[in-house]
Parts: C-alpha cells; sequence; structure tokens
C-alpha cells in the first residue's frame, strides 16, 4: 500500500510541473497503478527516459484521450496484467516486459491494448530476456484505425496473440518464438481493411498454430514457421 501512495503522490506532483508528461521509476513487491490523461501530446516516459516498474507483480491500467500520446514502460517481475486504451492519432506505445531480467521473467502476462484513430505506432515485448510461460496478449484497433505499424515478440511457451485491426495501409510484424508443445504457440489474426502488409514468424518444438481473416485489397502476407 505504502507502494501505490508513494507512486500517485509523484504522480501528482509530476503532472503540475509538467503539464501531460508523466515519468514513474517504482520497485517493490506489488504496484496496482491506474493513469488516466486527457489532452494533445502525453506522454508516459519517453524514448529518452522510459517509465519502469520493477516487483513480483504488477497491475497497470492507462487511457490516453488525444493526438500524438506516448507510452515508453518497462516492466520486470513474475506477473503482468494490463490494460492500454488510446482514443487519438499518432499514438506511440513501446512496452516492454522484462527488459533487464533484473527480477523473476514476465511468465505470466494478461495484456490489453485497445486504440481509436489513426498512424499509431505499437511496439510489444514480452519474455526478452526470459521466456513467459503464461501469456494472452490482445491488441485491437477500432473501425477507422489506419496506417498503424504493430510490432509484436513474444517468447514463451504459451503465447497466446490476437490482433483485431479495423482500418486501411497497415503493417504488422510478428514474432512469436520459444518452446511449443502442448498447447504453445498459437496466433489469432483477424484484419479488415485494404493495404496490408503482414509478416509472421513462428519458431519453437511443434505446437505453431495461426488463425488468418483477412477482408480487403491489396493484401502482402508472409508467414513462416518451423518446428
Amino acid at each position: 500500500m505504502k507502494t501505490i501512495i508513494s507512486v500517485i503522490m509523484l504522480l501528482m506532483m509530476t503532472s503540475l510541473s509538467y503539464a501531460n508528461d508523466i515519468y514513474v521509476t517504482q520497485s517493490g513487491a506489488n504496484l496496482d497503478l491506474d493513469i488516466t490523461q486527457d489532452g494533445s501530446n502525453n506522454t508516459i516516459g519517453s524514448s529518452q527516459t522510459a517509465s519502469a516498474s520493477s516487483g513480483a507483480t504488477t497491475i497497470l491500467d492507462i487511457d490516453q484521450v488525444g493526438n500524438s500520446n506516448v507510452i515508453t514502460y518497462q516492466i520486470n517481475g513474475a506477473t503482468y496484467t494490463g490494460a492500454i486504451s488510446l482514443t487519438g492519432d499518432s499514438n506511440d506505445v513501446d512496452l516492454n516486459c522484462d527488459s533487464t531480467n533484473g527480477n523473476s521473467s514476465c511468465g505470466t502476462v494478461t495484456a490489453n491494448i485497445t486504440w481509436t484513430g489513426s498512424s499509431n505506432d505499437i511496439d510489444l515485448d514480452i519474455g526478452e530476456t526470459s521466456d513467459a510461460s503464461n501469456s494472452t496478449v490482445n491488441i485491437t484497433g477500432q473501425s477507422g484505425s489506419d496506417s498503424n505499424v504493430i510490432a509484436a515478440t513474444v517468447d514463451g511457451t504459451s503465447a497466446i496473440l490476437t490482433l483485431t485491426v479495423n482500418g486501411d495501409t497497415n503493417n504488422y510484424l510478428i514474432d512469436i518464438d520459444g518452446n511449443g508443445d502442448v498447447n504453445g504457440h498459437t496466433l489469432i489474426h483477424s484484419h479488415t481493411g485494404s493495404l496490408a502488409d503482414v509478416d509472421i514468424t513462428q519458431s519453437g518444438i511443434n505446437d505453431n498454430y495461426i488463425s488468418l481473416t483477412t477482408s480487403g485489397d491489396s493484401a502482402d502476407i508472409d508467414i513462416s514457421q518451423t518446428d
């Protein structure tokens, strides 16, 4: 409880000094953090200084409303549960789980990223230095989500990634790696719209599975699977 209070106080002081810029550095066993930003040029961390949470369990919910939103966050710990909701254009999300392996790996991950808007750049890395043994990730772009770049790398023995986007001129780079068998690699990809460039790589020991649905013109899709 003390950890949560100290983080909230830091956010309040930071928001008063720097308008819509928030930087979080937290360490401790458990964190339950909710952040809501409304307005343009919202940032939580930056390319120069990422926000970071280190501890056994992290629950992180972020809501941003406005254009040119930025989220740069590093999470280290055994369990991560989070939701990111974006409304606006030109969003930039860079979320890393187990980026330094300073604590135990992000073994259990539940992440939901949802946005409404165009020109989004979303980069998600889970289990970077140690495999996530159980991860469920949902990435959803609502109707009218155009010109998106989605890069997702999930390393783990059970990596279930569901990608659903409704919009045009999208680019997807998906890489799922780690140990398969039993019920390891899974990708459910559903895209509605034209001009899609899709590159998917799944590798490991058996258990590769992809369900791909497209609707629209001019799709360029490359899928590589190895046992």
